[in-house]
């Protein structure tokens, strides 16, 4: 019912920066939570930033001072500005909305992920 494009993933010297985003399509009611997690090889999913509808914003202690989430609601859209990027920022990045959907008359919650975009911080 709600589809996430995710875009901006690629390979980086360390030092350099990279935005990726995730654009939401479908039958969206309104869109809650917005949010970035990454998971690097042997490692669990964990969340580097998150967004609210009130655009209060929480980062993981290891990217603050280095990202910036931001969302653009006309476009349903969520970026992640990577700057000062390090060679332990490689992971998988996975963007994450929860909201509501619509068919019809019926309303329902949704939760999507996105399908992944690899960065790569080469030292």
């Amino acid at each position: 019912q709600v589809q996430l494009v995710e875009s901006g993933g690629g390979l980086v010297q360390a030092g350099g920066s990279l935005r990726l985003s995730c654009a939401a399509s479908g039958s969206i009611f309104s869109i809650n939570a917005m949010g970035w997690y990454r998971q690097a090889p042997g490692n669990q999913r964990e969340l580097v930033a998150n967004i609210t509808s009130g655009s209060s914003t929480n980062y993981i202690d290891s990217v603050k001072g280095r990202f910036t989430i931001s969302r653009d609601n006309a476009k349903n859209t969520v970026y992640l500005q990577m700057n000062s990027l390090k060679p332990e920022d490689t992971a998988v990045y996975y963007c994450n909305v929860g909201g509501v959907y619509f068919i019809g008359s019926y309303y329902s919650d949704f939760d999507s992920w996105g399908q992944g975009t690899q960065v790569t911080v080469s030292s």
